[in-house]
């Protein structure tokens, strides 16, 4: 199991709830800081899984920590009649309704609160379940992903898209500089919240990655693992099945 940092040291509250709280605070600059961060990347990143579950033909899909709703709004792509975006946090949720409104998708994205870790709904609900840059935030890993293989169809495609950390020279040495002094130093300068982007960094850090994450989907009971190293291995696509 990954070790659990959480983005307020001080705090008594579980990670959860302080999650709740971090991106209820960074919601209203959430998108704009992290184009700047990721360098625009991370939007070619959400078109290829889009394109991994086109091939799937998904009628439902359930975008699990779905923030201000981009990958739910591109999975619209897919065909999918129904999409469903999930996240904690309702400061999130309200930028990415806003965002549905404006391109009239009401009568196929739903944006709704909820906890990955207690998923309300039937099992075998969704034909795919996605999620972007959100695992490394479940409070209890293997229970939200547990939640996921409950909620998912026979046969059902799982596609995350996570950080991770590049193994190969020089990569791996630029890739700790920057995570570790230039994302904190843009954080602190641009973000109503210092310690968000502290958090984002650590916790990408100590996150599972590759084969090692590819073996906790298997202790689920997925199966079909897949990993595709995205830029270098600042990011990877997880694929699986049920």
């Amino acid at each position: 199991m990954p070790r659990n940092v959480t983005p307020y040291k001080d705090s008594s509250q579980g990670k959860k709830e302080q999650v709740t709280t971090m991106f209820d605070t960074i919601s209203g600059e959430y998108d704009g800081l992290n184009r700047v961060i990721s360098f625009g990347i991370d939007v070619k990143w959400r078109k290829k899984v889009v394109g991994i579950l086109k091939t799937k033909s998904p009628d439902k899909i359930l975008d699990i920590a779905t923030g201000t709703g981009d990958l739910a709004i591109n999975l619209v792509e897919t065909g999918a009649s129904r999409i469903v975006g999930l996240d904690i946090s309702k400061g999130m949720l309200e930028v990415g309704k806003s965002k549905v409104v404006r391109k009239k998708l009401e009568g196929k994205v739903e944006m709704i609160v909820g906890d990955s870790e207690n998923l309300h709904f039937e099992d075998d609900s969704f034909d795919a379940v996605t999620v972007a840059f959100g695992v490394r935030n479940f409070e209890n890993l293997e229970k939200g992903l547990a939640e996921i293989y409950r909620v998912l169809k026979p046969k059902g495609t799982l596609v995350i898209l996570e950080t991770s950390v590049p193994s190969k020279t020089p990569f791996k040495q630029g890739y700790k500089f920057y995570s570790k002094y230039v994302l904190p130093a843009i954080g602190k300068i641009f973000s109503k919240d210092r310690s968000a982007y502290q958090y984002l960094s650590d916790s990408a850090s100590v996150f599972p990655h590759g084969r090692e994450f590819n073996n906790i989907l298997g202790k689920i009971g997925f199966i079909g693992m897949e990993n595709k190293p995205q830029t270098f291995g600042v990011a990877s696509i997880y694929i699986a099945s049920k």
